[in-house]
């Protein structure tokens, strides 16, 4: 099968070819039972047994390629789901769920809408995967959109906007995450995000903000800014690159989504997190690494609605 590296050789696919393409990027080796991890499995073969059914010998239960993943239980077509992974991967500030809809010509809203929250899902990073390593950039800001009324708009912390951080490896992976509380106190949300997701080896650059005070006593160094004094960089210094990540997010939630809920922000921040990380590949090979992220993750609708 040859490999799918644009949206046209997406659209192409048949069912059957996008099921085969799925196996062979989660089974490189062949196939194996996502539940006891024996590989002793046969392909079910039959007039009433659906295309794409293994059954193991080891557990004796029946599974395809979509168990244990975002595609379980799912009703829409696997050909959609490789065309929606495409368009996702393949847009700078992401897809819309209405215009999902449209282009894979899904039967509702809500459909599109689930459907986009567990791609984003499966972009998710697995907590403590690996510990962000060299000169880690860090900074925060507030995503949401304009009061109502006149007067009521304030920058900083008296806003009513969600507190997002963003932690960025030095041309390398990139982490945001919502904080419902930033203070500079000890074993604050803002530090404890730093520890979990940075090694103690690096470099931490920030501005001077007072939230970021002590880090050079648990880490190699940390050099900051003074963005007030209208210093945005000193040589190698500077947070420049989390800053261009923030521009993204902002755009992507006015330009794109026009409105995100805070509740569902995380998820957001992880679609554009794993876009950003793999920037530096093509968008083929982008969409193939999200489709092999999407085993093992789960996201059900009551889930996302409860």
């Amino acid at each position: 099968m040859k490999p799918i590296e644009t949206l046209l050789d997406a659209g192409q696919l048949t069912e059957d070819q996008a099921r085969e393409y799925l196996e062979q990027i989660r089974w490189p080796s062949g196939p194996g039972c996502p539940r006891c991890g024996d590989t002793s499995v046969y392909l079910m073969q039959g007039k009433s047994t659906r295309p794409g059914l293994y059954k193991c010998r080891g557990c004796r239960k029946p599974f395809s390629v979509t168990v244990g993943t975002i595609f379980e239980r799912s009703h829409i077509p696997l050909r959609k789901w490789i065309l929606a992974f495409h368009l996702v991967c393949s847009s700078k500030k992401g897809v819309s769920a209405l215009q999902l809809k449209r282009n894979l010509g899904l039967g509702s809203y809500k459909t599109a809408w689930f459907m986009a929250h567990r791609i984003r899902h499966a972009m998710r990073s697995e907590p403590l995967a690996s510990m962000l390593q060299g000169i880690v950039e860090i900074d925060e800001t507030y995503v949401g959109g304009k009061p109502r009324k006149r007067g009521q708009s304030k920058r900083g912390r008296g806003t009513k906007k969600t507190p997002v951080i963003v932690l960025v490896e030095r041309d390398g992976e990139a982490r945001a995450m919502v904080r419902h509380r930033l203070t500079a106190e000890k074993g604050s949300h803002l530090k404890r995000a730093i520890r979990e997701n940075v090694d103690r080896s690096s470099r931490i650059m920030t501005d001077s903000a007072a939230d970021f005070a002590g880090l050079d006593s648990e880490f190699a160094s940390h050099e900051t800014t003074n963005h007030l004094r209208g210093e945005y960089a000193r040589g190698d210094i500077h947070s420049n690159t989390a800053e261009s990540f923030f521009a993204l997010v902002k755009r992507s939630v006015h330009g794109i989504h026009h409105s995100v809920s805070r509740r569902h922000l995380d998820r957001y921040l992880a679609e554009r997190a794993f876009v950003w990380t793999h920037r530096k590949v093509s968008d083929g090979e982008r969409a193939r690494r999200a489709l092999q992220a999407a085993e093992g993750k789960r996201l059900v609708y009551q889930a996302v609605t409860s």
